[in-house]
């Protein structure tokens, strides 16, 4: 099956001049193509590249089985490229994914990256994307001293009645051109959106995928 996108940027890897060490092999980071999460890391050879590329969907080489990889062929969870980079030295790819089902670790776990002094955590993503993080797990574990409580609590009148508010005052703000307060009462204005959005548990990734649409 190949993607839309694949075509976009299958001439943009020259797969022949890519620094391969010397197994044949360079490493491949995946990242969330919405909000910037590193998912995994793995190793591609020259035709699992070139699989990649002409399939829209993530191959890796297994060292341990010696074999393709054909990313969430059995789990179901592949991944959609969206687009491919190499580094400056051409010896590492960066591989921008839309990744299906949300996870990518074979523990379940949306990231390979979730351990942190044996814990598991979540991974880390863009600013909006923790902010929301942190504004959800509120809604689920209320806490009496958290303002976003209090707010998530008051329902849409006292959510809706901040936005409002704020939204005047980031006018206020562009009218003053004042650079300092327009960057507090912009991210003022996000919070309580986020905090909108996680009372009507609608996913911030569903908004960027809105922008993702207009973008193109």
């Amino acid at each position: 099956m190949s993607a839309p996108e694949s075509t976009a940027f299958r001439q943009a890897i020259p797969v022949d001049q890519i620094r391969y060490n010397e197994q044949g092999l360079v490493p491949a980071i995946v990242q969330d193509h919405l909000d910037g999460t590193v998912l995994m890391m793995a190793w591609m050879n020259r035709e699992s590249l070139q699989k990649t590329l002409e399939t829209g969907e993530t191959w890796f080489w297994s060292r341990s089985r010696d074999e393709f990889w054909h990313k969430g062929e059995t789990s179901g969870h592949t991944q959609r490229v969206r687009s491919l980079r190499y580094d400056c030295d051409s010896d590492a790819l960066l591989v921008s994914v839309e990744q299906i089902g949300d996870i990518a670790c074979h523990t379940g776990e949306r990231s390979c990256f979730h351990q942190v002094d044996g814990g598991v955590t979540p991974p880390p993503a863009d600013t909006l994307s923790q902010v929301f993080g942190v504004i959800s797990d509120r809604r689920d574990n209320p806490s009496p001293d958290s303002y976003t409580c209090k707010l998530l609590a008051g329902g849409d009148n006292k959510i809706l009645k901040k936005i409002g508010e704020e939204s005047a005052e980031v006018v206020m703000a562009f009218k003053d051109d004042d650079a300092e307060a327009i960057a507090g009462e912009v991210a003022d204005l996000f919070y309580h959106t986020l905090v909108a959005l996680a009372h009507h548990k609608v996913d911030i990734k569903a908004v960027y995928r809105k922008l993702q649409e207009r973008r193109r």
